[in-house]
C-alpha cells in the first residue's frame, strides 16, 4: 500500500470537480516514455519457530529497514523522529521499500524502460535483504498467503492508516483483516498515451486479470492445512469491501473515460485524511462532502490534490487507475514469477498489434461471463470457464502467444541479445504442464512432504 511522506508544502484546495482528472491527464505519456513499475511483497519470518517478527523486536522489521541504509536507502518517517515517530519505509534509486500491515516487506520498484532492468532491480533487492539479514534467522517466503498463521499470531506495523483500516474492515466485510494481515502479491504498473489508450488497456487487463490470477495462484494453505482454493488471496477480495473492489462493469461501457472513473472514486468511501504527519480517521465518509467543505472529520476544509491522490490509493479493484494502470490479480511468488507478471502485461499492452489481438479475444464476453470467471478462478484456476464453452486452460496458450509477439516487437535486448520474451518462460512451463504453482505445492504437501507444512519454508523461500 502507498506510503505518504510529509513534504511541508502548502497546497491549494481543489475548487472544481473537473480538477479530479488531473492525475490521469498528467499520467499521459508518449510511447517512448512508457515505463514499467513492479511491486512485490514478501512474507517475513524468523527461524527457528518461523514466527512473523514484530516491528520493535531485536532483529525485527525496524532493524531490517535501517539495515538497508548502507545499500543506498534512506528513511521515510511517520511522525517526528524526535517525538516518537517511526521509520515506516525506505527510499532509494530502486524505488521504495515499505511495510504492509503485518510486516510483509514490499519493494515498489522504480519506473524502468525494459524488463531486463526489472530483473536486475528485483535480483538486486533480494540480494540486499539477504545481506542485511544474514545470520539473524530472518527469511522471506514467496507465497501469496501466510500458510500457517492465524490473525492473532501476526504483528501490526506502526502505520497510522493501518490503524484506521483495521478498525474499519470488519464493518464492511468478513475478510478485510485477512487481506491486510495475511496476503502477499505482485503488481505491475503501466502507462498509457491518452484517454482512448487507457480505456483499451483497462478493458483488456481487467478482462484477462483472472488468467493472471490462475497462472500465479500460489496460496492453497491457511492455518496449517489446505484451504480448498488455489488462490485464497484472490478469494479474500470477494468479501473485503464491495464498495472498493471487483471487476468494474462501467469500464466496458461505451465511451468510458477519466471522468467516469472519477465518478466511481467519489462513491468509494474514504479511509483517512493526512495532516501534519498524522492520519485522521474519516472511514466511511464521503469525498463529495469533502469537496463541499462538509467532511465530518475535517469540517470547513476542502481537499488538496494530495488528498485526492491518497483517496485514489484506497480503492482495490482488479485493475486500478491513478496516473498509471495497476494490474492487481497475482499472488506473491519467487523471482522468476515476479518478472513474469510484468512480462505478460507489457507484452499484451505495450504493442498495439498485441493489444488489438488481446481485445479481439475478450471483447465478446458479457459482463455476466466476466464476473462468473472472476468468481470461479480462485478455486478452479486454469479450469475456470470462459465464454463459448472454453476454459482459461484453452485460451492461455493464445494469450501467451500474443504477449510473446508483443515483447518481440518491442526489440528490447539484453547484453546476450535476448529479447524480453524470455521472461515468459515460467508461464510457458505452467501452461504446458497444466499445473499452477498452488497445485504443485499441494502435490508436494500430500506427497513428499507427508503433510508437514514446515517444509514450505525450506523450499519456497527467496
Amino acid at each position: 500500500m502507498s506510503t505518504r511522506e510529509e513534504n511541508g508544502i502548502v497546497e491549494p484546495e481543489i475548487t472544481s470537480i473537473d480538477e479530479l482528472t488531473t492525475p490521469m491527464l498528467k499520467g499521459e505519456k508518449p510511447r517512448e516514455a512508457w515505463r514499467i513499475g513492479t511491486e512485490h511483497e514478501k512474507l517475513v519470518y524468523r527461524a527457528p519457530d518461523f514466527h512473523a517478527p514484530s516491528y520493535d523486536e531485536a532483529g525485527g522489521i525496524h532493524d531490517l529497514l535501517l539495515g538497508m541504509k548502507p545499500h543506498g536507502w534512506s528513511e521515510i518517517w511517520e511522525g517526528n523522529p524526535d517525538k516518537g515517530g517511526k521509520v515506516i519505509a525506505m527510499k532509494g534509486k530502486d524505488g521504495a521499500i515499505s511495510l504492509e500491515p503485518a510486516g510483509q516487506l514490499e519493494l515498489s520498484g522504480a519506473p524502468l524502460a525494459n524488463l531486463h532492468q526489472t530483473w536486475e532491480e528485483t535480483e538486486r533487492h533480494i540480494q540486499q535483504v539477504h545481506q542485511v539479514t544474514d545470520g539473524t534467522g530472518v527469511g522471506f517466503l514467496s507465497l501469496g498467503l501466510w500458510p500457517d498463521k492465524t490473525r492473532e499470531e501476526l504483528p501490526i506495523m506502526p502505520k497510522g492508516r493501518y490503524d484506521i483500516m483495521l478498525r474499519h474492515m470488519p464493518r464492511v466485510g468478513t475478510m478485510g483483516l485477512d487481506m491486510m494481515l495475511r496476503t502477499c502479491t505482485i503488481q505491475t504498473n503501466l502507462d498509457y498515451s491518452d484517454e482512448a489508450d487507457m480505456a483499451q488497456k483497462f478493458r483488456v487487463s481487467l478482462a484477462l486479470q483472472p488468467l493472471a490470477t490462475a497462472l500465479f495462484a500460489n496460496s492453497p494453505f491457511l492455518e496449517g492445512k489446505p484451504n480448498g482454493y488455489l488462490s485464497y488471496r484472490s478469494h479474500i477480495w470477494s468479501d473485503t469491501d464491495p464498495a472498493r473492489t471487483g471487476m468494474l462493469p462501467f469500464v466496458f461501457e461505451e465511451g468510458f473515460h477519466y471522468a467516469r472513473y472519477v465518478d466511481y472514486m467519489l462513491d468509494v468511501p474514504m479511509y483517512f485524511v493526512f495532516r501534519e504527519g498524522r492520519y485522521i480517521d474519516a472511514a466511511g465518509q464521503s469525498f463529495r462532502d469533502f469537496l463541499d467543505g462538509k467532511l465530518p472529520a475535517l469540517p470547513g476544509e476542502r481537499p488538496t490534490m494530495s488528498d485526492w491522490n491518497d483517496h485514489l490509493s484506497t480503492a482495490f479493484p482488479e485493475v486500478r487507475l491513478k496516473s498509471f494502470l495497476e494490474m492487481r490479480g497475482a499472488d506473491g511468488g519467487p523471482l522468476e514469477r515476479i518478472v513474469a507478471l510484468p512480462a505478460l502485461w507489457v507484452g499484451l499492452l505495450y504493442d498495439q498489434s498485441a493489444l488489438d489481438a488481446a481485445w479481439d479475444l475478450v471483447k465478446g464476453w458479457t459482463m455476466e461471463e466476466r464476473e462468473a470467471l472472476r468468481g470461479s478462478v480462485p478455486k478452479l484456476g486454469l479450469d475456470a470457464p470462459v465464454a463459448g464453452g472454453r476454459s482459461l486452460r484453452d485460451i492461455a496458450p493464445e494469450v501467451l502467444s500474443i504477449a510473446r509477439a508483443g515483447l518481440k516487437a518491442r526489440g528490447q535486448l539484453n547484453g546476450s541479445g535476448d529479447d524480453e520474451s524470455l521472461y515468459l518462460a515460467p508461464l510457458d512451463e505452467i501452461v504446458a504442464s497444466g499445473i499452477v504453482p498452488a497445485q504443485d505445492l499441494l502435490n508436494r504437501y500430500h506427497g513428499v512432504w507427508g503433510g508437514d507444512l514446515t517444509r514450505v519454508y525450506a523450499e519456497e523461500s527467496f
